[in-house]
């Protein structure tokens, strides 16, 4: 999708740590990346000010899926992209890419498929109202499943 598609954004300077011997960023430092922008995503929708423990409701990753489309280097700026796509009943989907600092290059793509739970080792739980709220509002659009799709 567009970069423009994304209203939240956080730069990263690639480290040498990130690379493999090549200089290019290794594969599964993309998840941590996502990780870097899931935190401060949280942090812009105004979850982690909300919430009682300044952690925010226990999600789970249920899902990552990521699509490599061009390599990231060594020293190299780069803006992590995310937005909300959908939020079911106890979960949330949420689109992420990678691109070139500044520009619509298009580095990776990929989501992230996690579940609210009542407990770290709990059941499913749905997302709570105020969390919807959070994203509803940063986004500027319905989320919830049965609303989106209206």
């Amino acid at each position: 999708m567009p970069r423009a598609d994304f209203r939240f954004s956080f730069p990263k300077r690639v480290r040498y740590a990130e690379c493999d011997p090549q200089g290019i960023v290794f594969n599964s430092r993309y998840l941590e990346y996502l990780d870097i922008g899931i935190t401060e995503y949280w942090r812009a929708t105004g979850i982690y000010a909300l919430s009682a423990t300044g952690m925010g409701p226990d999600f789970h990753v249920a899902r990552n899926l990521v699509e490599y489309k061009k390599p990231v280097l060594l020293d190299e700026m780069i803006d992590i992209c995310l937005r909300c796509r959908r939020i079911g009943s106890s979960s949330i989907i949420v689109d992420f890419e990678i691109h070139g600092a500044g520009a619509d290059d298009l580095r990776a793509v990929g989501e992230q498929v996690a579940v609210n739970v009542a407990e770290s080792r709990g059941a499913p739980a749905p997302v709570p109202d105020w969390v919807v709220r959070c994203f509803e509002d940063y986004e500027g659009r319905p989320l919830r499943a049965e609303k989106a799709a209206a």
